[in-house]
């Protein structure tokens, strides 16, 4: 028997991007804490300053995967739209 599967299409398909973000996090958050360990075994010598780098290699792997994921469900636009300059025109005669 064929199976009644409904085919959704990509843009609506929140449970790939679910499971999109959710890699993309647990891959970010463990690279970059392990980027920040390797960093701090090699900058410092105080266990607490080698944590604090773990930390914010976790911070900086959790924050990119944020935006990404708030890219990917189209929360937030990719770049804000640029200022139109005006510029004013000449004055003409009589006005100040």
């Amino acid at each position: 028997m064929a199976d009644n599967k409904e085919i959704i299409p990509p843009p609506y398909d929140v449970n790939a991007k679910w499971d999109a973000c959710l890699d993309l996090t647990v891959r970010r958050f463990v690279y970059s804490s392990l980027g920040g360990a390797f960093g701090g075994f090699l900058l410092f010598r105080s266990p607490a300053s080698r944590w604090a780098s773990v930390a914010f290699g976790a911070g900086l792997g959790i924050g990119s995967a944020y935006t990404e994921c708030s890219h990917l469900f189209e929360g937030s636009p990719a770049k804000p739209a640029a200022p139109k300059i005006v510029e004013n025109p000449a004055p003409q005669d009589g006005q100040d």
